[in-house]
């Protein structure tokens, strides 16, 4: 059971955040101010520091000097990005707005000690067979768990990309753990001591998401009662990693262009600009060049983004990495929820092996933990994980039959069939022909089901039209 400490002088917020962690299986203890947790406590038995970044006394980020071997997560009610901003260039792991939502804390919570342990050399991963010294290797300095083919390419190349400047465009289907090898690419370059930025461009709404990015002066807008520094200015010296990029406005893209060619930025309502030295690395889970070519994204920004490109592969084709995986999940939720001697069945592992993962690393972690959460003994079984591997792989060997079929000549397709992937038919053949056809056609044309048919359009991001006959 990982134990944090709480730095906390607001007694009600103090209780309710304890009250919190402590639901999730987290041992907690309370500080109303620093000088009263280092009194009280030694900071280097905590698995994470949760401070206030205004305490009576000294300010929450002395816990960072305090603990050098702790991580510290501060929590702000500032509407002041320079202080949070500031936090981490003194060392926080990561910041949080109060008032804070409970999810967003828990995953804030859960991934820092995850990477704590990971940095320690604590996954608790075994080892696997021939590539095992390299991949724990490679696990370690990446934070990445991984001894696939795949994935050791992968790091061989993090390795080359990571001490250049060069601009890096991570694909990747959603939940593969893109974010993790942008980290990855900041913690083994030479940027590795400043700050890196993450930025989910598809969680912004499209009239604030120029603010956020490149701030604005005071009186540029309505409610801009105070100038603020943007995220690109905030990495500076650093790593600016903008997850979902595919989702940025075309007028926010223009400006990123300036970025990367000028290395300078200008505030929304100031006239003038100010140079910034930043790494970006972007990722997306759509094909930024059909986007270009449909001239929903800036063709001259993509080919500056795709300097460099790393593909993260899905789960499905990571071979004996998905039991690395859950083995490595297993044991942390174990010990979360002080229950170690948790394991898989030989039916459950089975399963593991043979469902596809349509939701990837994410999807797994989620049927793992529910599955711990619901177990009665020490064994996990199939139907706790609540996965249909054999329904799961009759229809992807539908869909993979069908659309193969596309490849032939007799194919009416207008579009070549060369260097095509699977899920590019997949989303050709449904705009080609949802105008026509009803959802139950386009399904049975796939050779998949209704539900399938809508989840690939939710991972792809295609729309679905509205017709007289759906």
């Amino acid at each position: 059971m990982s134990h944090i400490l709480v730095v906390e002088d607001e007694p009600i917020i103090r209780t309710a955040l304890r009250r919190l962690l402590e639901r999730h299986q987290y041992q907690v203890s309370e500080a109303g101010a620093v000088h009263e947790a280092v009194e009280n406590h030694n900071l280097d038995d905590f698995a994470l520091i949760i401070s206030d970044l205004r305490l009576p006394g000294e300010p929450g980020t002395e816990l960072i000097r305090r603990a050098p071997n702790t991580p510290v997560l501060i929590m702000t009610s500032y509407a002041s990005l320079r202080s949070a901003v500031d936090s981490m260039k003194l060392g926080a792991v990561d910041y949080i707005a109060k008032p804070f939502d409970h999810e967003e804390m828990l995953q804030a919570v859960a991934r820092i000690i995850e990477a704590s342990q990971q940095s320690r050399a604590a996954a608790g991963v075994a080892d696997p067979a021939p590539a095992a010294d390299t991949a724990s290797d490679d696990t370690q300095s990446m934070g990445i768990i991984g001894a696939s083919p795949a994935m050791l390419t992968l790091f061989k190349r993090i390795r080359k990309v990571a001490p250049t400047m060069s601009t890096v465009l991570i694909q990747g289907e959603s939940g593969t753990g893109k974010e993790l090898v942008a980290r990855a690419l900041h913690e083994n370059s030479p940027r590795a001591r400043a700050p890196m930025i993450s930025v989910n461009c598809a969680a912004i709404p499209e009239t604030l998401i120029e603010s956020e990015l490149f701030g604005h002066e005071k009186g540029a807008f309505t409610g801009a009662v105070a100038g603020r520094t943007g995220l690109v200015e905030a990495a500076d010296g650093g790593t600016l990693f903008l997850d979902e990029i595919g989702e940025l406005p075309l007028e926010a893209q223009a400006r990123l262009l300036r970025v990367l060619q000028e290395s300078e930025i200008r505030r929304v309502g100031s006239v003038q600009s100010q140079k910034v030295d930043v790494r970006l690395v972007a990722a997306t889970h759509r094909d930024l060049k059909t986007l270009a070519r449909q001239g929903l994204f800036r063709e001259d920004l993509y080919y500056r983004l795709n300097v460099i490109e790393l593909r993260l592969p899905p789960l499905r084709e990571r071979g004996d990495d998905v039991m690395l995986i859950a083995e490595a999940l297993l044991a942390r939720i174990g010990r979360n929820m002080g229950t170690p001697a948790l394991h898989f069945s030989k039916e459950a592992t089975n399963s593991i092996r043979h469902y596809q993962w349509p939701g990837n690393v994410r999807e797994l972690e989620n049927a793992i933990e529910r599955a711990a959460i619901l177990c009665d003994e020490d064994e996990i079984s199939t139907d706790l994980l609540g996965i249909e591997p054999d329904l799961e792989q009759e229809r992807t060997s539908q869909a993979t039959s069908a659309l193969e079929s596309m490849r032939s000549p007799s194919s009416q397709s207008t579009e070549p069939a060369e260097d095509l992937s699977l899920e590019d038919y997949f989303q050709h053949f449904v705009l080609e022909h949802q105008e026509h056809m009803t959802e139950t056609e386009l399904a049975n044309k796939l050779g998949i089901s209704r539900k399938c048919l809508w989840e690939r359009r939710q991972r792809l991001g295609i729309p679905r039209k509205k017709t007289a006959n759906s």
